[in-house]
């Protein structure tokens, strides 16, 4: 069994498993926005999400000889250890509830402002946590300054979506009060000309190209392609769902925190504790099954006014399959990663991959334009909240220990 050992290989797994899991979000939203049904997409998901598990189980966790105290992965399959198994399975239970509930927040609250709001509640609960269950093994004087900074950063990114709503609100109601005459008129939305109600356009309103990024009539396409209909609806119903995500979240890894350590002593003497692995695949496999009895569920009874849909309908739906299935693999590999730095510098310091808001940000900005031709202070307040989540990150790392 593989077990990541000091701080060096412990900040490389988080850093590469920030980037994992600041990248698979930004695929499912992708695809919500050309059109493919939310529990579609996440059955998908969740197919490659426990693969991923599987994958790492049965590499990681069978290299080297297995020992009595430090069994691996097979092996502890048929231990006496399933206190730590609800644990582990409790773990996977909240984070594909929190998994699925930010996939609709997305699309009310933006990817951006869910991730930042979601990601900071995790840290200021779960990191609280981890600190203590870890026996204090991380520096305090550094790590809570560092959960400081994440809740400032919930303010920060309800700012930035507060304002960003304005923006398009006003680019909206200037774009319906400009056609109201039916005339042609010049329009930054698009490179030439837009036309409205003319016998020469073919169309009510027809566009000579493509809609740009940030303006009115991209909204507008945007609303006509994508699946959950956003426009009319008020944000409360995302801010909501991003927060109830934020609280699953953070009780994620906490308890697979007490699945791998046993701080309250509920193992039988001489059971060893559950390696990183073997938790892993237990915690995936709650997750998946979830999943699927939630999203089967709301195929037939679908939420937020989506149309409904059947299991041979997902079966025959090919369409952006194999982008859903890579973000699987990515948010698996993403949490493998992050459980094996955290077993090794402590799981308060490996929240600092809920700095993936970061990673975020920066895919919503390059492929889907978010914030493009916003006002200057929404600027000013995305900047500042993406400079918080730097500091943020910097300083949690900074924060971890060494587990004896």
């Amino acid at each position: 069994m593989y077990l990541v050992d000091g701080k060096g290989g412990a900040i490389a797994c988080m850093l590469l498993s920030l980037f994992f899991l600041g990248t698979w979000p930004a695929i499912l939203t992708s695809l919500e926005r050309r059109g493919r049904l939310p529990q579609h997409i996440y059955l998908d998901y969740t197919i490659t999400n426990l693969l991923a598990a599987v994958i790492i189980a049965f590499t990681f966790g069978e290299i080297g000889k297995s020992a009595t105290e430090k069994p691996d992965f097979l092996n502890q399959l048929f231990q006496d250890n399933w206190p730590s198994v609800l644990f582990a399975m409790a773990g996977g239970i909240v984070l594909s509830l929190g998994n699925l509930a930010t996939q609709y927040a997305w699309a009310f609250v933006g990817l951006s402002v869910t991730e930042v709001i979601s990601s900071s509640i995790t840290v200021v609960i779960g990191t609280t946590l981890n600190y203590f269950l870890d026996d204090k093994i991380n520096k305090a004087e550094i790590l809570f300054p560092g959960v400081g900074c994440f809740l400032i950063a919930v303010c920060l990114g309800s700012a930035v979506h507060a304002s960003n709503a304005a923006d398009n609100e006003a680019k909206l109601s200037r774009f319906s009060n400009d056609y109201k005459d039916g005339t042609p008129i010049e329009d930054e939305s698009v490179s030439k000309m837009t036309y409205a109600n003319r016998e020469d356009s073919g169309n009510e309103i027809g566009t000579i190209e493509k809609a740009k990024f940030g303006t009115a009539h991209f909204l507008m396409e945007l609303e006509k392609k994508r699946a959950i209909k956003v426009v009319g609806k008020g944000t409360f119903i995302g801010l909501a769902i991003t927060f109830c995500a934020g609280l699953c979240f953070s009780l994620f890894s906490p308890a697979f925190n007490l699945a791998t350590n046993d701080q309250w002593h509920i193992l039988k003497d001489g059971v060893p504790h559950l390696n990183v692995y073997t938790a892993f695949f237990y915690f995936s496999v709650s997750c998946f099954v979830i999943a699927v009895i939630l999203n089967i569920s709301f195929m037939y009874n679908p939420v937020l006014n989506l149309p409904k849909s059947s299991f041979k309908a997902y079966v025959s739906d090919w369409n952006g399959r194999g982008w859903a299935l890579l973000a699987g693999f990515l948010c698996g590999f993403g949490n493998g990663l992050q459980f094996m730095g955290g077993q090794a510098a402590g799981y308060a310091a490996a929240d600092a991959v809920q700095a993936l808001p970061f990673v975020s940000t920066f895919w919503a900005i390059l492929l889907f334009g978010e914030y493009r031709r916003s006002s200057r202070r929404t600027y000013i307040f995305l900047i500042s909240m993406l400079l918080m989540f730097i500091v943020a990150v910097g300083v949690l790392m900074a924060s971890s220990g060494h587990r004896k």
